[in-house]
């Protein structure tokens, strides 16, 4: 198990195969954390989505995907007299649509490329192994943002500092369970020991695909993926990318040590051939 100190790793688990929509969690953040809103809201004209996105004034953010549902295969016609009301004219043979819906969030990597590449250790992670912004430290510089494989992390127009999830790092300190999860009223958003919710999770994979859904899956429970595995992961219902998901992230500076080396081992290599050719040329 991760532990930080004494304190083992803590996370988020989001079944999305029991979200409703209901944006509670997204009302309970912005209350809580004092998270700007009415600017960011935007009628879209594509779903009931009015966020569009994660930013720095929408930590949380909850996706309507509308999909079409496949027809059913046709009946096998046996010949026999039908048994009930007659089939609606009209749309009767359209099988209608589908709805994934899904509350996003800042991941908290094990890998967190913001942290890695913050200049002034604004950035840091916490003793529940989570990744908080300090915004009496952050100068605005930006470079957490490009580095943030989900892009996650932006800077606020109205000061230029970066904002994200913070797990609710002052609730934790209080023994409290973050904001959204506790506004849940389906608990698709379970919050616990990263460890434990992994456990949870593998066991709700199986159990739906047992029932009849085989394209249940998990996205960032996996801690050899290219971010180490996240502090919050998901289930999904489909392709991550239909929720906006990158199918395979990785951490921009997860090959920064080999590249500093080899850098490294470059600048010996030309240092050496300036000494010899400045000792033979001495000589």
């Amino acid at each position: 198990m991760a532990e930080y100190g004494e304190q083992p790793r803590m996370g988020f688990f989001t079944d999305t195969s029991v979200c409703i929509g209901c944006k509670a969690c997204e009302v309970a953040c912005k209350e809580w954390n004092e998270v700007p809103g009415g600017q960011d809201l935007d009628l879209l004209g594509t779903s009931y989505d009015n966020t569009g996105d994660l930013g720095a004034n929408a930590w949380r953010h909850v996706a309507f995907v509308e999909q079409p549902v496949p027809p059913a295969p046709p009946a096998v016609e046996l010949g026999m007299p039908a048994v009930g009301a007659p089939a609606p004219d009209g749309d009767a043979e359209d099988p209608g649509v589908r709805w994934l819906m899904s509350s996003d969030v800042c991941k908290h990597c094990t890998n967190a490329g913001c942290l890695d590449v913050c200049p002034t250790g604004a950035l840091f992670r916490t003793e529940f192994g989570t990744v908080v912004v300090q915004q009496d430290i952050c100068n605005g510089c930006g470079y957490c943002v490009p580095a943030c494989p989900y892009g996650v992390i932006e800077r606020r127009e109205s000061d230029g500092r970066a904002f994200k999830c913070t797990l609710c790092y002052d609730r934790l300190g209080a023994g409290l369970e973050p904001a959204c999860a506790k506004a849940c009223p389906t608990d698709s958003i379970q919050f616990g020991v990263l460890d434990e919710l992994r456990e949870r999770a593998d066991e709700r994979v199986r159990d739906l695909r047992g029932s009849g859904v085989p394209e249940a899956r998990l996205y960032g429970r996996d801690p050899e993926d290219g971010v180490g595995g996240d502090g919050a992961f998901f289930l999904l219902l489909d392709e991550p990318e239909v929720y906006g998901f990158p199918p395979d992230p990785v951490v921009p500076t997860k090959h920064l040590p080999q590249m500093w080396k080899r850098a490294a081992a470059a600048a010996v290599g030309v240092a050496g051939t300036l000494v010899v050719s400045f000792l033979g040329r001495r000589r």
